[in-house]
């Protein structure tokens, strides 16, 4: 797993910022700024949609205040991604389309959801990156939003 001090994975994603999709480095994401990843298993998922980010909407103006921009990444295609940025208005959110997990994969924040029907998805956690470095990782170890959750990182930040 991705650990405290590592230097963030660089490799190229699609985003979804204010409705338009583009492929970025990873490095550009993170390089000379203070970033709150949020990974999630799937955009529409119960969890996910009806409480996970609209911890993070709800609390937008405070992360930007903190100096900290918010992403969340899920193993989605990126026309998924802007649908769930469209239907939740999160437009001050960045939205990683993870498509193939390859960065969940290299995060090594891989989880099975075969019992869910979602086969591999990415692990439920945040993430606090600071100039391209992680400095907390907090994983959900099971159902639920203890650690990752937008109010348990700003006590953090």
């Amino acid at each position: 797993m991705a650990k405290i001090n590592d230097a963030f994975p660089v490799l190229d994603v699609s985003i979804v910022l204010n409705g338009d999709i583009s492929k970025i480095s990873t490095e550009q994401l993170v390089k000379d700024k203070n970033v709150i990843l949020v990974g999630v298993p799937g955009a529409f998922t119960p969890t996910c949609h009806v409480q996970h980010l609209p911890g993070y909407i709800e609390n937008i103006d405070e992360f930007t205040q903190k100096g900290y921009s918010v992403i969340f990444m899920s193993v989605n295609d990126p026309f998924v991604m802007k649908a769930w940025e469209e239907n939740s208005n999160s437009k001050e959110i960045t939205m990683i389309a993870d498509g193939n997990g390859q960065l969940a994969v290299a995060l090594d924040l891989v989880m099975d959801g075969s019992a869910f029907s979602l086969g591999k998805r990415c692990q439920r956690f945040a993430m606090i990156i600071q100039n391209g470095e992680i400095t907390t990782i907090n994983t959900e170890d099971g159902p639920g939003l203890d650690k990752s959750s937008a109010e348990s990182i700003l006590q953090l930040i």
